[in-house]
């Protein structure tokens, strides 16, 4: 069955969770975005509507993420058939939550629908990746947990490439975002081209030890594992706003861990409980209302749904 219009949502994301950079993601409970797709007479896609951007996002179809997304499904199907586009961005722009991969794959589910959903969500993965493509090259870190849900091993860009892990019981997340922007490509830009032999050992090393703590529902592991990385964190911390104090904050209030969500500056803590999780978000809001920098600060947990269809009709 197919449908002439469709709205999706797509939750939020952090990827790299401290070691585990460009392979390692999680989504996130309570922010997101929402797309409604539809079909048009014209063979254009076009982008009718963005609310949420602060008008930041381009209109152009060739250099949006969600219209490139869409394009490449389009392609795939041989469809000539124009769309229309309206896209409702809830997560700050350049904030390390997955926001580019949020708009194309809120999309691209949004548009499968159309079709009465001729691909498994798996199977969306490569024609989100080529939005996402535009922002921050071929990685699925962002969009794979975007896309399915919970907690994600990236290990390529191909379907077969990516590995749900498991999500303990007690694992809850507190995170503060400032309202700065630190492009995905200026915090690329920071990261050594090259690492120690020794680093690569220890890193390697913190990343099993994280993987197998999900395993085991450790959350004391995980958190020494987040806490010890010596590659993003090193070369990326001068670009988060007080990192330290929000740190120190955090874990006077029970935080387990607290390590730099994606490209940053959104910074995310593990705790062991709601309760924890609540009073560490107002702890590390607090530190940055200290030195009058506005933040959004959520108690949240993983989101085990990934994107999904609201309505069509």
């Amino acid at each position: 069955m197919s449908f002439s219009r469709a709205e999706a949502f797509a939750p939020a994301t952090v990827a790299n969770l401290g070691v585990g950079f460009d392979i390692l993601g999680l989504a996130i409970e309570g922010m997101g975005d929402r797309a409604i797709v539809e079909f048009q007479e014209s063979s254009k896609i076009l982008i009718s509507k963005i609310e949420g951007d602060a008008g930041k996002l381009p209109r152009d179809p060739k250099k949006n993420v969600a219209s490139v997304s869409a394009s490449a499904f389009l392609e795939r199907m041989g469809d000539k058939r124009g769309l229309r586009i309206e896209l409702f961005k809830g997560l700050p722009l350049s904030s390390g939550v997955g926001s580019s991969a949020a708009s194309a794959v809120v999309t691209v589910v949004a548009l499968n629908k159309l079709y009465g959903e001729p691909f498994s969500r798996e199977q969306l993965l490569p024609f989100c990746l080529e939005g996402e493509a535009l922002v921050s090259g071929y990685h699925a870190d962002n969009v794979a947990p975007c896309l399915l849900g919970g907690i994600t091993l990236v290990a390529g860009i191909t379907v077969e490439a990516i590995q749900p892990l498991p999500i303990p019981d007690n694992l809850h997340l507190a995170l503060v975002t400032p309202e700065i922007a630190i492009p995905t490509a200026e915090a690329r830009a920071v990261m050594p081209s090259h690492v120690s032999l020794p680093t690569l050992i220890h890193q390697t090393g913190k990343v099993a030890r994280l993987i197998d703590a999900l395993h085991r529902g450790d959350l004391q592991a995980m958190a020494e594992a987040m806490e010890n990385d010596l590659v993003a964190e090193p070369a990326r911390a001068s670009l988060m706003p007080h990192l330290q104090y929000v740190r120190k904050a955090a874990k006077a209030c029970g935080a387990l861990a607290v390590f730099i969500g994606g490209a940053g500056p959104t910074l995310c803590a593990l705790c062991d409980a709601k309760s924890v999780a609540e009073k560490v978000a107002g702890a590390m809001k607090r530190v940055y209302s200290e030195r009058e920098l506005e933040s959004r600060a959520l108690s949240t947990r993983v989101d085990r749904r990934g994107s999904i269809v609201i309505n069509a009709e």
